[in-house]
């Protein structure tokens, strides 16, 4: 049947490997690395509850987002990523073991901090995504209780989003018109921003799976909830980034013909101040050299 080739272990559960039909490839499975070497052969055949990463980008961006994050979560998210698999029949998008990896570990951060983000779509999330939502609340749980922490309910809305993006067949036309209006959003920002987002980031794919969620949630005509205070605490704390995701909105308005809620401004702002900060720390860090 073929083997594959270990080119670098990353850690216990990812190595990188040559494939012998898609050349380089991220491989992530339970145990895959533990005390395996350069030029190693794996069999492929013992594949069968792994991962296998091809995109050349989604590659870039996992092997990023490995180092930082604790091996046990690559662990349990392997898990949660095969549980979808098995309760559903749709194909799943690979890019959920970037997103979800990294949606995760920033919860447990923040978490951790005690900052609480509240989740204005959850009811709805819950009401139109009613099997996503049950396996998000697989998800928490086995998080929880691996990670040994207590994320709250609102991650449940959040990693159903997340499992939805995944398991979405959407019409090609409807995707290409998405995919420009998320390009022009993104030329948009680094305008603004003086500032380029490399493709192959984790800072890149946020951005891009935040707008993407807009565009979902206005497809669907979800209602956002109102939330007056941390509108007003993002537009008294980021006045320039609040301003910013106000003008992208009334793009999307504009291409979409659809009103966007004042809610998406502030959820705007929070990944925009932080694309901002990225800038700010890299500029600080050229200094220092």
């Amino acid at each position: 049947m073929g083997s594959i080739t270990v080119a670098k272990v990353l850690n216990n559960n990812v190595i990188i490997a040559q494939h012998p039909q898609y050349a380089e490839v991220v491989v992530i499975g339970k145990g895959i690395g533990f005390n395996r070497k350069s030029r190693d052969k794996i069999n492929l055949s013992s594949v069968e509850k792994m991962f296998i990463l091809r995109n050349q980008e989604e590659q870039e961006q996992y092997k990023q987002l490995v180092p930082q994050v604790d091996e046990k979560l690559i662990e349990v998210v392997q898990e949660i990523v095969l549980h979808i698999i098995q309760s559903s029949s749709q194909p799943l998008n690979e890019h959920i073991h970037i997103a979800l990896t990294d949606h995760i570990s920033f919860a447990i951060r923040r978490n951790e901090q005690n900052i609480a983000i509240h989740n204005p779509f959850l009811y709805e999330t819950k009401e139109i995504y009613p099997e996503e939502y049950r396996l998000a609340e697989y998800a928490i749980e086995r998080i929880n209780e691996i990670m040994a922490v207590t994320l709250p309910v609102d991650e449940i809305g959040f990693v159903a989003l997340h499992i939805v993006s995944a398991l979405s067949n959407r019409d090609i036309s409807e995707v290409k018109q998405h995919s420009l209006l998320i390009g022009d959003l993104v030329s948009l920002v680094e305008d603004n921003l003086n500032y380029r987002v490399p493709r192959d980031s984790l800072d890149y794919s946020r951005l891009v799976t935040h707008l993407r969620f807009v565009l979902e949630r206005l497809r669907r005509g979800e209602t956002v909830r109102e939330t007056s205070s941390l509108d007003g605490l993002m537009k008294r704390e980021y006045p320039e980034m609040y301003m910013l995701a106000w003008k992208l909105t009334k793009v999307i308005e504009q291409r979409v013909r659809i009103p966007v809620y004042p809610a998406e401004v502030s959820y705007l702002t929070i990944h925009l101040q932080r694309l901002a900060q990225k800038k700010e720390d890299e500029a600080d860090m050229e200094q220092e050299r």
